[in-house]
């Protein structure tokens, strides 16, 4: 992804997923970040990282399993999960309230 380090240097926090086609968690992990972009709009980035794809980013934030979910603001890790996440805890992640 080109222009991913643009994307999480944002001052508006970004939750970047790093995902696996193939794992079942991160299948169930797609509707709860669609339903988070419906709530939060435009004042977070949601994306989404292929971690078979992209492994040099993988490599650079040390993704063990998936899905994990790292929130960014200005380029820093504000906060790391692995695991399915439910949809209040990463709205609260994002400094939003439900």
């Amino acid at each position: 992804m080109d222009n991913f380090n643009e994307i999480i240097n944002s001052d508006k926090p970004t939750l970047v997923d790093f995902f696996a086609t193939w794992c079942g968690p991160c299948k169930m992990q797609g509707p709860i970040l669609d339903e988070v972009k419906n709530k939060v709009g435009d004042a977070a980035n949601i994306i989404k990282i292929d971690v078979d794809r992209n492994s040099d980013l993988s490599a650079k934030y040390q993704i063990r399993s998936v899905p994990t979910l790292i929130i960014f603001k200005n380029g820093e890790p504000q906060w790391r999960a692995s695991g399915l996440q439910q949809l209040e805890v990463l709205i609260e992640k994002l400094g939003f309230q439900e």
